[in-house]
C-alpha cells in the first residue's frame, strides 16, 4: 500500500476556495492578497487563515456551498487520481480550506479521504469563525505522520504535492516531494518541480 497526499487550493483545484468565497462579498482582492503573502511565507499560516475567514462573516453559508460545489478541478486532476489509485495508492487531499469545498470534491473525483477545515455559521450566515485540523503551518505534517502510523508506511511509500508555505511540514515526511506550479519556499524542499498547470505530469516523474 502506497500513500499520495495532495493539497487542495492551487494544487488539486484549479484556484484558492477562499478567493471564490470572498468575490461574493467584492472582497477577492483584498482577500487574495492575504492568501499570496501565506502561500509565500511571508506570513503566519493561523493568522493569515482566521484573518482571511474573518471577512467573509455575513456571507449566506448556502450560497458559501452553492459556490464550492463548483469549484474547477485543476487540469489532470481527476486522470492522476484514478492513476495512482491503480498503482496501489490511497489518494488524500490536505487542505488548509475548508470541507465545503473539499468533501464534493472527494466525491466527485473519488478521493480516498480528505481533511480540512470548517467554516462556522449561525441562523444562516458565516460568523467569521472556523475551526478544524489544519488550520496551522505544522498541521499537514501532523496528519501526514499520523496517517503513516496508521497504515503502516514509510516515507518511502509516501508522496506529496503541494504549492505553498503550508504544505512544507509534509514534505519532510515523504520520499516524493512534488512541487506543483509553487511557491519558491516550496520548490527548495521539492525533488519533483512541475511549473505547468497539468497534474498528469506527475504520473511521468514518478516512473523515471
Amino acid at each position: 500500500m502506497k500513500l499520495a497526499v495532495f493539497d487542495f487550493d492551487s494544487t488539486l483545484m484549479d484556484g484558492e476556495t477562499i478567493d471564490f468565497l470572498a468575490q461574493e462579498l467584492g472582497i477577492k482582492e483584498k482577500v487574495a492578497k492575504i492568501t499570496e503573502e501565506a502561500m509565500s511565507g511571508r506570513l503566519d499560516f493561523f493568522e493569515s487563515l482566521t484573518t482571511r475567514v474573518g471577512l467573509l462573516q455575513g456571507l449566506s453559508y448556502q450560497r458559501a456551498v452553492d459556490i464550492c460545489a463548483s469549484l474547477p478541478p485543476m487540469p489532470g486532476a481527476e486522470e492522476t487520481i484514478k492513476a495512482l489509485q491503480n498503482k496501489g495508492y490511497k489518494v488524500v487531499c490536505f487542505s488548509g480550506g475548508f470541507r465545503i469545498g473539499t468533501t464534493p470534491f472527494k466525491e466527485k473525483y473519488g478521493l480516498d479521504a480528505e481533511f480540512s477545515n470548517t467554516l462556522h455559521h449561525k441562523d444562516g450566515l458565516l460568523t467569521g469563525l472556523i475551526g478544524g485540523e489544519m488550520m496551522f503551518g505544522f498541521s499537514k505534517g501532523d496528519m501526514l505522520q499520523r496517517i503513516q502510523t496508521v497504515m503502516g508506511i514509510t516515507s518511502k511509500q509516501t508522496l506529496v504535492a503541494g504549492d505553498g508555505a503550508n504544505d512544507v511540514s509534509m514534505f519532510k515526511y515523504a520520499d516524493k516531494r512534488v512541487a506543483f506550479c509553487a511557491h519558491d519556499i516550496l520548490k527548495k524542499e521539492a525533488n519533483i518541480i512541475i511549473d505547468t498547470k497539468d497534474l498528469t505530469q506527475i504520473l511521468a516523474k514518478i516512473e523515471e
